[in-house]
């Protein structure tokens, strides 16, 4: 039976783009004390080895995890970032380059053909979105946990300067 934290990460990567089983192995590898192998998630997990297989790949092309080798073991072992920020960073890396990039190709070449300015508004919106994922994608874990941090506070600020000049 699967616990809280491995069916919490199978919805989320159902939601995200990977599959149930990459969320489950994400977690399994994310709270092992030891490396697994491919072959100790799929006995924990209950997932067929090739379910394990191709959920691994995904995770590689996410980033998600990395491989270990043992000395004198041909299997690999697979370990996840530690620092959950650094497991948010990559999965906004990847957000962005599987799900907004496309998008925003896609606007760009309506915006080309149909020169709607709609069209084009919405590629600006959409582009500046992606900017903001972007760069907070390719910060360090400490930055970008610094910078979330401070949204709260800069849009109270923001807030105090509206009244003001409301006032005046």
């Amino acid at each position: 039976m699967p616990d809280s934290l491995t069916a919490i990460c199978a919805d989320a990567a159902a939601d995200m783009g990977l599959s149930r089983p990459a969320g489950q192995c994400f977690a399994a590898i994310w709270q092992a004390t030891d490396t697994p192998c491919a072959d100790d998630l799929a006995a924990s997990l209950g997932l067929s080895r090739s379910n394990v297989s191709t959920a691994l790949k995904d995770l590689r092309a996410w980033g998600l995890i990395l491989v270990i080798r043992h000395a004198g073991d041909r299997r690999e072992y697979f370990a996840a970032p530690a620092d959950p920020w650094e497991v948010l960073r990559l999965i906004l890396a990847g957000r962005h380059r599987r799900s907004l990039a496309p998008i925003l190709d896609r606007l760009l070449t309506a915006e080309a053909d149909a020169g709607d300015a709609r069209i084009a508004a919405l590629h600006d919106a959409a582009s500046r979105i992606g900017n903001w994922l972007s760069s907070l994608a390719k910060l360090d874990a400490r930055t970008l946990s610094a910078h979330i941090d401070k949204g709260p506070a800069l849009q109270a600020q923001e807030d105090r300067k509206k009244k003001k000049k409301r006032k005046a």
